[in-house]
């Protein structure tokens, strides 16, 4: 198999590879906030089966280009399968109270909130992102500005007067930042930043799809260890430095957590 490239950043252990290969030989972790490929895109195959590039590019929105990502293309039976597979690897890795929040659309949220529960975790239910009011218009029809995170815990969650924390919105709102993103499907930082501060407990962070790596940049400057995993050399490139320069600011953690920057490989 392909050799695994490790590169630790501070707080952060970023590999670039396989998610299903890597994902095996991790330490243990307290949430896993993530954004894989939705497979999505389009009603039918031939639309799922498109390019990133073509499908996910509004012209009107933005006139920049974002560079391919893979894993996109599976339909909704083959999506599942694949998401109930890394799902279930995380889940190993995560003791009682651990957290799970999955990025989707409206196309495949029934596929993942199956997924999920078929690999183990306990279904906590959704929070929409609404990505303001303009977005994505469909003239005759529904905008499509919503999108999805699927909730789930290991095992039992402490809420209500006994829990720490915020009693907290039930929907997210925050604008698409055009000037931030460096990913076709890149979220904003405060949207990641609101997510991966759900819980104080959560302080290791794993995003298995970490793209240009944002949710690696949230947990960075709210004091928290991230892992994050992604295959394309293009993005990981791009994810190491924004999570370097965001180490450059972060508040100071605790000594167990500070590492010297290093590079290894693994093979798998």
């Amino acid at each position: 198999m392909a050799a695994a490239e490790k590169v630790v950043i501070g707080s952060a252990e970023l590999w670039c590879g396989d998610a299903l290969d890597i994902l095996d030989g991790l330490a243990p972790v307290h949430a896993v906030i993530t954004d894989p490929p939705y497979s999505s895109g389009g009603a039918y195959r031939s639309d799922r089966s498109a390019p990133t590039t073509s499908k996910y590019q509004i012209s009107h929105e933005t006139t920049r280009t974002y560079g391919a990502f893979s894993g996109d293309n599976r339909d909704q039976r083959s999506f599942e399968i694949w998401c109930e597979r890394w799902m279930s690897k995380s889940l190993r890795l995560c003791s009682d109270g651990a957290g799970f929040g999955c990025f989707i659309d409206w196309r495949n949220l029934a596929s993942v909130v199956d997924a999920m529960q078929v690999a183990g975790w306990v279904f906590r239910g959704i929070t929409p992102w609404h990505k303001g009011p303009d977005m994505r218009p469909v003239k005759g029809w529904f905008r499509r500005n919503i999108e999805f995170i699927a909730w789930g815990t290991c095992g039992p969650l402490l809420t209500g007067h006994l829990a720490e924390g915020d009693c907290l919105d039930g929907m997210f709102f925050h604008r698409v930042n055009g000037a931030e993103k460096e990913h076709q499907t890149g979220k904003p930082v405060d949207l990641m930043t609101d997510v991966v501060s759900v819980r104080r407990e959560w302080q290791t962070i794993l995003d298995p799809f970490m793209g240009s790596g944002t949710t690696g940049v949230s947990a960075v400057q709210t004091g928290r260890r991230f892992v994050g995993i992604e295959m394309e050399r293009h993005y990981f490139d791009i994810a190491c430095r924004r999570i370097e320069d965001a180490q450059r600011q972060a508040p100071m953690l605790p000594p167990e957590f500070t590492v010297p920057a290093q590079q290894t490989a693994l093979e798998l």
